[in-house]
C-alpha cells in the first residue's frame, strides 16, 4: 500500500464520528481513533496496550472474555447490543451504556477484530421515559376499565331497584324504562371512552416513539457540527426536529379534538363568511406545507359568494382535507378545491392525484383510528376523517367521497347556507 494510501485511510479513520477499536487476536488494543479516546477518557495514544477487557466494567470482564475468545473461534460481523444491555467503562471509572457492531480486517495478513462504539446513554435515557410515560397510561386504563365495572354493577342494582318499584304503576314503568335507556347510553360512552384511551396507548407508545427517537439523533448530531462550514449540516438536522415536533402537534391536537367533540364541548356559532376570501386565505396557509412542485388550485367561478355557518369548524374542516391531498400525494401533483353554487347552499371538492384508497377498505373511510393499508410509513392518527366528519354532522351537511388506488381521491360536502331570514 503506498503512502498516499495509508494516509487517505488514516485521515478516513480519524474523521470517523463513532469510536473505533481494532484488537488483535489476544485482545490487545492496536489501534483507536481520536473518537474513541474521547469517548473513554483517553489521551491520544493511551488506549494502545491495553486489553479490550479494560474498557469493560469488572464485574462483566470474565464474561467479555469468554465472548471474545469465541468469536475468536468463529469470526463473523455482527450487530451487538439486541437484546441485551452493554456497558463501557471510561478511564476514570465512570460506566456508560453502548452500542458496538463488531467487524473482521487483515492488518498485514493477520486477523483483526474492528469494533465501531458508540455512547447510547441520551437513547437510554428517552427509552425510560418513554417506558414511564406508557405505564402510567397503562395504569389509567386498567383503572378506568375498573370505574367501568363498579359503575356498572351500580347501574344494575338502580335497575333492580326501579323493576321492583314501579312494577304495578305504567307511568313508572316508562320512567324505569327511560332510566335504563339513559343508563345504556351512559355506560356505552364510558366503555367507547375506556377503548379511546386503551387504543392511545397502543398508537402513542409507537407514534410517539419515532419522532422522539428523531429529535433524539438530530440534537445528538448538530452538537458535532460546531466547525464552521457545517452550517449546511446542523440545519438539515434542525429541519429534522422541527418536523418531528410538527408531527407531535399534529397527533396531539388530532386527540384534543375528538376529545372536545366526544364531550361535547365544541359549540357552533354561525355568521356571514366571504367565502371566496377565506379560501383563497386557506390556500396560502396552505402553501407553506405543500410538497415541491405542488399546486393548490381553487375552481370557484362566482367571484362573490356569502355563506352563514360556523368559520372556524368549516376552516378546521378544509384544512383537514387539503392537509390529506397534500400528504397522500406526490411531489409536483395537483390539488383541486371546488366550489360549487347550489341553490339552497354550496358543495365543497376537495381532489388529488394521489395514492388513493384500495375499494374493499372504503367502507371504514370514517371510522376513528382506520388507516389505509396502502399508506406504508406515511404519518398519521387516523382520526383526521372521523374528525370531519363529526364537524360536518354538527353544521347539518353531508359528506361523501370517490377514490380509485393510484389514481387519487376527491372529498364531497354539501353544506345549507343557512342564512338569516332577515339578511339581505
Amino acid at each position: 500500500m503506498t503512502q498516499e494510501h495509508q494516509d487517505t485511510y488514516k485521515s478516513i479513520f480519524e474523521a470517523c464520528e463513532e469510536g473505533i477499536l481494532v484488537v488483535d487476536r489476544e485482545g490487545t488494543i492496536v489501534m483507536a481513533n481520536t473518537a474513541c479516546n474521547n469517548l473513554f477518557g483517553y489521551n491520544p495514544g493511551e488506549m494502545i496496550g491495553l486489553k479490550v477487557e479494560d474498557l469493560v466494567p469488572p464485574s462483566l470482564r470474565h464474561t467479555h472474555v469468554k465472548d471474545r475468545k469465541t468469536y475468536e473461534k468463529h469470526p463473523s460481523p455482527r450487530q451487538m447490543g439486541k437484546g441485551r444491555d452493554l456497558s463501557g467503562r471510561k478511564k476514570n471509572g465512570t460506566e456508560f451504556p453502548v452500542e458496538i457492531s463488531l467487524n473482521r480486517a487483515q492488518i498485514d495478513d493477520i486477523g483483526h477484530t474492528v469494533a465501531f462504539v458508540i455512547d447510547i446513554t441520551e437513547r437510554k435515557k428517552i427509552e425510560e421515559a418513554l417506558k414511564r410515560s406508557e405505564e402510567q397510561l397503562i395504569v389509567y386504563a386498567a383503572e378506568l376499565e375498573k370505574r367501568v365495572t363498579q359503575r356498572t354493577k351500580e347501574l344494575d342494582l338502580t335497575i333492580s331497584k326501579l323493576e321492583k318499584a314501579n312494577a304495578e304503576l305504567e307511568e313508572q314503568v316508562m320512567i324505569r324504562k327511560k332510566a335504563e335507556e339513559e343508563t345504556q347510553v351512559a355506560l356505552s360512552r364510558e366503555r367507547e371512552l375506556n377503548e379511546l384511551k386503551s387504543r392511545f396507548v397502543s398508537m402513542a407508545s409507537h407514534e410517539f416513539r419515532t419522532p422522539l427517537s428523531t429529535i433524539l439523533s438530530s440534537a445528538s448530531l448538530i452538537e458535532r457540527y460546531i466547525e464552521p462550514g457545517t452550517e449546511e449540516k446542523r440545519q438539515k438536522h434542525v429541519d429534522k426536529i422541527k418536523s418531528a415536533i410538527s408531527n407531535l402537534t399534529a397527533i396531539l391536537n388530532d386527540f384534543l379534538s375528538v376529545s372536545k367533540l366526544e364531550e361535547g364541548k365544541v359549540e357552533l356559532y354561525e355568521e356571514e363568511i366571504d367565502l371566496n376570501e377565506m379560501l383563497n386565505d386557506i390556500i396560502d396557509e396552505m402553501s407553506a406545507i405543500v410538497k415541491e412542485g405542488q399546486k393548490i388550485k381553487l375552481i370557484f367561478d362566482t367571484d362573490h359568494y356569502s355563506l352563514y355557518s360556523d368559520k372556524k369548524i368549516l376552516k378546521n374542516i378544509l384544512i383537514n382535507l387539503l392537509s390529506n391531498a397534500i400528504k397522500y400525494s406526490e411531489p409536483g401533483s395537483k390539488v383541486e378545491l371546488i366550489v360549487e353554487d347550489k341553490n339552497d347552499g354550496i358543495l365543497l371538492k376537495v381532489s388529488d392525484e394521489g395514492i388513493g384508497i384500495p375499494e374493499q377498505e372504503q367502507k371504514h373511510m370514517f371510522e376513528r383510528f382506520f388507516r389505509a393499508t396502502n399508506v406504508t410509513n406515511i404519518q398519521g392518527t387516523g382520526l383526521g376523517l372521523n374528525i370531519v366528519k363529526k364537524y360536518v354532522d354538527m353544521l347539518g351537511g353531508s359528506i361523501s367521497f370517490t377514490s380509485k388506488l393510484g389514481e387519487g381521491t376527491t372529498v364531497s360536502i354539501n353544506l345549507q347556507n343557512n342564512k338569516p331570514e332577515n339578511a339581505l
